[in-house]
């Protein structure tokens, strides 16, 4: 039987969706502003 298709790594988790990586792109703070708005209890990773 073949491996299954996600294999999860939280390094590569932090750096694509975390909390620096949004902050470092304009479209990455809109999200956080976005989500702020919206009164998310997890902003970001």
């Amino acid at each position: 039987m073949p491996k299954r298709t996600h294999q999860p790594h939280t390094r590569h988790r932090a750096k694509t969706h975390g909390f620096r990586a949004r902050v470092a792109s304009k479209a990455g703070r809109a999200v956080l502003k976005r989500r702020r708005t919206k009164g998310r209890a997890k902003i970001s990773i």
